[in-house]
């Protein structure tokens, strides 16, 4: 049977993820800070709580997404919410932290009886609609095999190791997609600069070894330089700071995220730490002192 899930942090991914949960049966209460972006679920069967306690109540599955980890500990680390969570209660938390702070999750809940499975995601909004994220999944085996009928409904979910590893496991995410951006952002420019039809460009490297769903989905949004946020750029960067942490205390040299670290570090000292990581295109148009991504001027244009 189903269970009764609490669903806490009902945003850009939180939302399309719970229309899933109840599209699949499951019973679900949901709760979000602002309570009018919970109020749509709704319409989907959902109930609406106004406190996260009300939305964990009698769950057997807990789900949070939420921001950051400072949200994470007014939220599920509130003491009514250490008695409102039963022992037996599988928390999923989809948030993307450090690792050090889902181990302390981790032991913090199983000193309560409550198992804690750190599982950030990634795939973004329109993963989220279409229940195609990559889930990956740290904590114990026997929680997450419980847990796998609601992380189906989201995507793929593999359990890579303890506590914390889900993690560590999206870092290592974080690292190849930076250097994914960075790397169809400079071919963007070199086609954009050297007489080649960009679109037509990128439309040939589909099927390729160079073919990612970052050249595609990216890649469109830099030459039309969509850079409304689908994914922040301040949140990327929280992530790859916690790989350059983890990096330093283990002794080890990733050059190529050291490089694109200091990239959206500088995207986000100028101010476009709200703008989508597509904009990565933008710091490669500075370090070519300004020359754009994007298709050469119609020669008609004007005339």
């Amino acid at each position: 049977m189903a269970e009764r899930i609490g669903f806490l942090g009902t945003g850009l991914m939180g939302r399309p993820m719970a229309e899933r949960l109840l599209a699949a049966g499951h019973a679900l209460t949901a709760w979000n800070r602002t309570q009018e972006k919970a109020h749509p679920l709704k319409e989907h069967g959902a109930a609406i709580a106004s406190t996260p306690i009300e939305a964990v109540a009698g769950a057997g599955i807990v789900c949070i997404i939420l921001e950051h980890a400072a949200a994470i500990e007014d939220v599920l680390f509130a003491p009514a919410m250490l008695e409102a969570l039963a022992p037996g209660t599988v928390v999923i938390d989809l948030t993307s932290l450090h690792p050090d702070a889902a181990r302390a999750n981790a032991a913090r809940l199983a000193a309560n009886g409550v198992f804690y499975l750190d599982a950030p995601v990634s795939g973004g909004p329109p993963g989220a609609v279409e229940g195609t994220l990559a889930i990956m999944v740290g904590g114990e085996v026997n929680a997450f095999e419980r847990a796998q009928p609601v992380l189906g409904c989201f995507g793929r979910a593999i359990h890579v190791g303890p506590a914390g590893s889900g993690q560590i496991t999206k870092l290592g995410s974080q690292i190849i997609s930076g250097a994914a951006l960075a790397a169809v952002a400079e071919a963007l420019m070199l086609f954009s600069q050297t007489g080649v039809a960009v679109e037509r460009a990128r439309e040939a490297l589909f099927g390729g070894y160079a073919d990612s769903k970052v050249l595609r989905l990216h890649g469109e949004r830099m030459i039309e330089r969509q850079f409304e946020p689908g994914g922040h750029i301040r949140t990327f960067l929280k992530d790859l700071n916690a790989a350059a942490d983890l990096a330093e205390r283990d002794g080890l040299d990733l050059p190529v995220a050291t490089l694109s670290r200091g990239m959206f570090g500088r995207l986000s000292q100028d101010g476009f730490g709200e703008a989508d990581i597509a904009a990565m295109a933008l710091e490669i148009e500075r370090r070519n002192e300004g020359r754009r991504i994007g298709p050469a001027p119609d020669p008609k244009a004007g005339s």
